[in-house]
């Protein structure tokens, strides 16, 4: 009996794996039709091409310039910001009742439904503030939904910096400014630009708010400045799962991969940057 295991045990293993690999397998299955359907339109063409009411003429090249647009640009707004406010709540805000009451509220805010950020950019950025429906009130209403996420990764970095390495600086004489800067930021930089990065990323993907915002889902021109109307490549993507005909469900299917590939190039990087900052900072 002793080398038995109980029953229960072995059911509860075999619904956790069931959990795991049932999940996986739907996932793989989904991921190699859009892959197998992608290839019969995918080719360079379709890239640098303008969209169509014909599907073998529709490209995502509009769709994917006003993508790279909103992650220059929200990562320009929301990076900055975001780091600057973790130091401050991490290094300045102490214990007040203050700093307890912006951490609830941004971890709040963490979770609030990507929509509530479009109708909050429909209503500021493009009413209030008279951007208009441009690619800077879809990046200032991205940077507000990632805004968040960048704060709690950043501050999480900096909690992951010993205590004695500030003490080690301050007793060399450094001030808490010098402290900061020169010992606890170099420390604490990869763990800020990788969730950083992986929030850009979220951005990328996101459809719901540009709706809101009003990115269009057809345009035949490129984007030349921050003002101008704008498309992004989820919104091609929907624009096209919307309609009826099978040669549009195949372009959907090559822009799902594209945009895949963009999101797997920037986790990568992510990756990839953060493995190479903590190898320096070993030297």
């Amino acid at each position: 009996m002793s080398g038995k295991r109980p029953i229960g045990e072995l059911l509860f293993r075999g619904a956790c794996l069931s959990a795991v690999v049932i999940p996986l397998a739907v996932l793989g299955y989904l991921i190699a039709d859009v892959v197998a359907d992608a290839f019969l339109r995918l080719d360079w063409s379709f890239i640098e091409s303008y969209p169509s009411r014909k599907a073998e003429k529709a490209g995502i090249l509009p769709a994917l310039v006003g993508s790279a647009y909103l992650i220059v640009v929200t990562a320009a707004l929301a990076v900055p910001l975001g780091v600057a406010s973790a130091i401050y709540l991490e290094e300045y805000g102490g214990k007040s009742w203050w700093s307890r009451v912006v951490e609830v509220n941004i971890a709040n805010l963490a979770g609030v439904p990507s929509i509530i950020y479009g109708l909050l950019g429909l209503g500021v950025f493009v009413r209030l503030f008279g951007m208009d429906r441009s690619i800077l009130a879809g990046a200032c209403t991205l940077g507000v939904l990632i805004l968040p996420i960048v704060i709690m990764a950043s501050r999480e970095a900096l909690r992951n910096v010993p205590n004695n390495v500030r003490e080690a600086s301050y007793g060399l004489g450094a001030t808490k400014l010098q402290t900061i800067r020169g010992v606890v930021l170099p420390l604490a930089l990869p763990g800020m630009l990788t969730g950083s990065i992986l929030a850009v990323s979220r951005a990328i993907g996101e459809t719901a708010p540009l709706v809101v915002v009003g990115a269009a889902t057809y345009i035949s021109f490129l984007p030349e400045g921050l003002t101008d109307d704008f498309s992004a490549l989820p919104i091609q993507i929907f624009d096209w799962v919307s309609r009826p005909q099978e040669a549009f469900l195949l372009n959907a299917a090559a822009g799902i991969v594209v945009l895949m590939s963009v999101l797997l190039v920037v986790n990568g990087f992510a990756l990839w940057l953060r493995a190479r900052l903590q190898k320096r900072l070993r030297r």
